[in-house]
This record gives structure tokens, C-alpha cells and sequence, in this order.
């Protein structure tokens, strides 16, 4: 039982200099993300959607966007747009001290196989996961059809 209890003690110090490390208040090690700017236009189909955000990175080290999930839709696939054609992907990444930006006729998200067609006004929350930091949660507002932010999401 006693080395039992040594690996469990060892695993519990390992964790605590993960978190540890994780935490560093530098700003120069790990990644710092942020969502801003997400919304949905409302969609013309009634079992397909786009989505749009910016992901910030106010850190310095370089993260990966691996899959966006929310009880909305039965799938969430990411798209890039190179030269006119989508293309789905896999991942995404989120540069250091750099923005991962999803707008009309770039990157962007297509929320797949809708339980229900979202409105004008309704709320979609998403969760936005990384190979690295831990998973964000993002409410992401339905707008109007013809919606064009003033960013130029």
C-alpha cells in the first residue's frame, strides 16, 4: 500500500506544477484566449447555419481551435475559404498575440443538422474547444439575414 501511496502523492505534485505552470502571470508562456464579436444571421435553411467570432490570443504561445460543439445543432464543422472555395478542416490555429478571425466569405462555422430553425433575438451558446487552454463558452446572438457588423465580421 505504501507505494500506492507514493504514486498517488507523485501524481498529485505533478498536477499541481502543471496547473501551476499553466497559470504563470507573464503573459509570455501559454495562451490568453478571448471570444468577441460572434453572431449568427438568421438562417434561411431550417437545418443549417453560419457562425462567426474572432478568436484573440493575448499570449505568447501559439494555440489550436479543435472542435465547436453547443446542444443546438447535431454537428458543428469548422470551413476555411481559399480562392472562392470552402474547404472543412479539422482544426484552426490561434496565432500568438494574433487573432483566429470566422467571417462571411472567410473562415467560418456551419452548425449542422439544427434541433430547431434560430431567430432573430435567441441566443445559441457554443463551446469552443483548444489543444491547449481549457474549453470556452460562447453566447453567440442570432441577427437579422442581411446583418453586417461594422468589424467587417
Amino acid at each position: 500500500m505504501i507505494p500506492g501511496r507514493r504514486l498517488a502523492l507523485t501524481g498529485a505534485a505533478l498536477g499541481s506544477v502543471v496547473v501551476l505552470a499553466g497559470c504563470g502571470g507573464s503573459g509570455a508562456s501559454g495562451a490568453e484566449l478571448s471570444v468577441g464579436a460572434s453572431y449568427m444571421p438568421q438562417p434561411v435553411s431550417a437545418d443549417m447555419a453560419a457562425g462567426f467570432l474572432t478568436i484573440t490570443n493575448k499570449g505568447g504561445t501559439k494555440d489550436e481551435l479543435t472542435s465547436v460543439t453547443s446542444d443546438s445543432a447535431g454537428e458543428i464543422t469548422m470551413h476555411e475559404t481559399t480562392g472562392g472555395a470552402m474547404e472543412e478542416v479539422n482544426s484552426f490555429d490561434v496565432p500568438a498575440h494574433g487573432q483566429l478571425v470566422f467571417k462571411s466569405g472567410g473562415n467560418h462555422l456551419m452548425f449542422e443538422k439544427l434541433k430547431r430553425r434560430p431567430e432573430q433575438g435567441d441566443t445559441i451558446t457554443l463551446k469552443l474547444k483548444f489543444a491547449e487552454s481549457g474549453p470556452l463558452t460562447v453566447e453567440m446572438p442570432v441577427k437579422s439575414a442581411t446583418y453586417n457588423p461594422s468589424t467587417g465580421h
